[in-house]
């Protein structure tokens, strides 16, 4: 069966209520004014993997970090984009933009190399970003030192968690085949799109 052809989602998204022990932190997205990730919904089959999935996402964005909570997103956009997970690269628009990055600077992400938006920091942070999402891992010893230049080795380890986690979600995600909820795929159509995007298998039927 091709991947045009398989069911969607592999696993349905269970509605909010269905794990009680998971409602507070339901609730605490709507507080927030956000919706709830799908990808949260279908794992309420496993309540304390979510729970602790949640408590580690949140402890890597944690706005008291070392390392800009905005520049994580855009650590994982582009290491979702190399791997392909084109339901968390739609997520990170949002995100992005919710932890103060401008339009500009998320728009200019796709070629952080040359764009005056971004530092030197930055940008030998994302060359890790982007080989750390291929596989295999295409991180370098020659990259890690560029990027020990800038940054300390407590922020190096906040920059890799936020890459690894998405490791976890690009993996999750596609191999679910996630339904992307409504506010993403706006955010996708109007920042990925000319770019190559497209929902695919994420469609949610």
């Amino acid at each position: 069966m091709s991947q045009n052809t398989l069911p969607n989602p592999r696993l349905a998204p269970l509605l909010p209520g269905h794990v009680p022990e998971l409602m507070a932190m339901f609730e605490d997205y709507a507080k927030r004014g956000s919706y709830i990730p799908n990808s949260l919904l279908i794992m309420q089959r496993k309540p304390k993997l979510a729970l602790a999935l949640t408590a580690l996402h949140s402890e890597i964005f944690d706005p008291e970090g070392q390392v800009d909570p905005g520049f994580k997103r855009l650590l994982a956009f582009v290491c979702s984009r190399s791997a392909g997970c084109r339901y968390c690269m739609a997520h990170q628009v949002g995100g992005s933009f919710k932890l103060g990055v401008s339009a500009d600077k998320f728009d200019a992400v796709w070629d952080y190399q040359i764009s005056r938006l971004y530092s030197r920091a930055e940008r030998a942070a994302l060359d890790v970003a982007v080989a750390a999402g291929c596989v295999p891992n295409a991180v370098t010893d020659e990259m890690f030192e560029e990027m020990k230049k800038y940054w300390s080795e407590a922020q190096i380890v906040e920059i890799v968690a936020a890459i690894s986690i998405f490791g976890f979600f690009n993996r999750w995600n596609d191999t679910m085949a996630t339904p992307l909820e409504e506010i993403p795929i706006e955010y996708g159509k109007e920042h990925l799109s000319s770019r190559g995007w497209d929902v695919g298998k994420h469609v949610n039927r």
